[in-house]
């Protein structure tokens, strides 16, 4: 399994910001109050980088002591530590979104709506990080038989073919 890129995180927070931003401003033409998540989705965002760090932890003590773990309980925990990190780039930048769009008004937001982006901003960026950190707890070391280079194949000539010279 590939290791999450960069790119592709910042590539799903410019799309959660898109989606934040376009969100408030259809709510604000239709005449109805902006989005203001709820104090507890930052929470909620910590509490699961938490149990994806918590899941890791034990597949980083068995690659440090070779004791043998759960192939699959291996594979769950960066798994959840991959969706996790995706989760928190999509959740950042939908938060981003909704702050530009109230920065953005001619009118000066209420502290509480500015308060909630700020602090769904943050914990976002703390789930991509305890994710991360996870997905690098299960990255195994690499195998003796990798670092050496291969016999080169013979290449096969005309005679292995039936042809004759």
């Amino acid at each position: 399994m590939k290791r999450t890129s960069a790119g592709l995180l910042v590539l799903l927070a410019l799309i959660g910001a898109a989606a934040g931003f376009v969100l408030d401003q259809v709510l604000t033409t239709m005449g109805r109050a902006t989005f203001t998540p709820s104090l507890l989705l930052p929470v909620l965002l910590v509490i699961i980088g938490g149990a994806a760090l918590a899941l890791a932890w034990p597949v980083r003590r068995s690659v440090r002591t070779g004791v043998r773990i759960d192939p699959f309980r291996a594979m769950r925990a960066v798994t959840l530590a991959r969706a996790s990190s995706l989760l928190g780039a999509i959740m950042g930048g939908f938060g981003a979104g909704l702050l530009v769009f109230l920065l953005s008004r001619p009118i000066d937001p209420q502290v509480g709506s500015t308060v909630a982006m700020v602090v769904l901003i943050v914990s976002a960026v703390v789930l991509v990080v305890a994710a991360l950190v996870a997905e690098q707890f299960c990255t195994l070391p690499k195998d003796p038989d990798d670092s050496e280079p291969r016999e080169p194949h013979a290449d096969p000539g005309p005679a292995e073919f039936g042809g004759s010279h």
